[in-house]
């Protein structure tokens, strides 16, 4: 009887697995779920998430021919044991495997790096990898294992290029042009229509919860904070220095959501530059450099298989072309794949 391997990609934004032949080939069947970063989602919506996923391959499959699985995981580290990332991974995933009705089968937990690396062309074993989505970071691959990884860090601390980067700066741009410290940009009114031009208050959600420092009280007094109010006729014309209504629902916006959903409005800054406005493509090419200068701290050898993905460098993606452009330098060209899901399948593949 034939054995088959499951691949999993287990990213910030969507978790995607596939059912496979060991023997090489390409994928039988895929499913799909939210998203999996075990840092940021809780086990047991993680359990869920990745049984919705196994489940229906594991039926595909059939009692006993899976022989390996194995998961990347963003949010990771499976070089330390002590991760609490790895741990949930782990858990979940077991979990998983027991509810989607699959027996006693090998399973890896694996860096998100590594199975987008092994994603590339003919399935490199070493190289660098470069992976901006709503995160960003870069890391050193050797014999598939990741052996030095760069940025990372989070949206507080660090991703700087990534999609969430992006937005946020995007929305600091349009507050400065507002308050007369910035050029003016198309930013402001694209991002207060994207954003449905009142924060949480225009999504059903608490004003309260998401004001920033200092605004509770009056969150709590008036239920429109967070919504666009009537105008004062003296606030002067809209996307002006003074109209605190396009002020207060963008800043609104930046404390609405999760960084995921922040992230969300970096289509708005891609389509912003394409029409010409010159501070989303400052945003943008600002956001490359910093993508090069992660990849660059690698130091890449001319030549060396350098493979790229996540939204933003994946194949068409938005910086693509300008983190290309960027990598003439060290003689480096970018392999974009769409994601790692075929890189774990690979890695599955391997598993003794």
């Amino acid at each position: 009887m034939e054995k088959l391997v499951i691949g999993i990609d287990v990213g910030g934004t969507r978790i995607r697995a596939a059912l496979a032949r060991s023997a090489g080939g390409g994928m039988l069947r895929t499913a799909s779920a939210g998203a999996g970063n075990p840092r940021a989602v809780p086990p047991e919506v993680l359990a869920s998430r990745l049984t919705a996923c196994l489940a229906p391959l594991a039926e595909a499959a059939g009692p006993g021919r899976v022989a390996s699985v194995v998961a990347g995981v963003a949010g990771a580290e499976p070089r330390n044991p002590d991760d609490t990332g790895t741990r949930a991974a782990y858990a979940a995933l077991r979990t998983a495997l027991r509810r989607g009705g699959m027996g006693p089968v090998p399973v890896q937990v694996r860096g998100d790096t590594e199975i987008a690396f092994a994603a590339g062309p003919g399935a490199p074993s070493s190289g660098v990898v470069a992976i901006a989505g709503t995160g960003a970071a870069a890391a050193r691959i050797t014999a598939r294992r990741q052996t030095r990884t760069i940025d990372g860090h989070g949206w507080l601390l660090g991703d700087e290029g990534s999609g969430f980067w992006i937005a946020r700066q995007a929305l600091r741009a349009a507050l400065r042009s507002l308050d007369g410290r910035g050029p003016a940009t198309a930013l402001v009114g694209l991002l207060t229509e994207a954003t449905g031009g009142g924060g949480p208050g225009t999504r059903g959600e608490s004003a309260e919860a998401s004001t920033p420092a200092g605004g509770a009280d009056e969150a709590a007094a008036d239920p429109g904070v967070g919504r666009l109010r009537e105008r004062d006729p003296a606030a002067g014309p809209r996307g002006s220095a003074g109209d605190p209504v396009v002020r207060i629902a963008l800043v609104d916006a930046g404390f609405a959501g999760a960084p995921v959903e922040i992230a969300r409005l970096c289509p708005v800054v891609v389509r912003a530059a394409e029409a010409g406005d010159a501070v989303a493509a400052a945003i943008l090419d600002e956001a490359a450099d910093h993508l090069a200068e992660t990849v660059s701290v690698l130091t890449p050898a001319p030549g060396e298989p350098l493979v790229t993905t996540g939204a933003l460098l994946a194949p068409a993606g938005p910086l693509l072309s300008r983190f290309t452009a960027r990598m003439r330098a060290y003689d480096v060209t970018p392999a974009p794949v769409p994601d790692g899901l075929a890189g774990a399948v690979a890695l599955a593949r391997a598993l003794p």
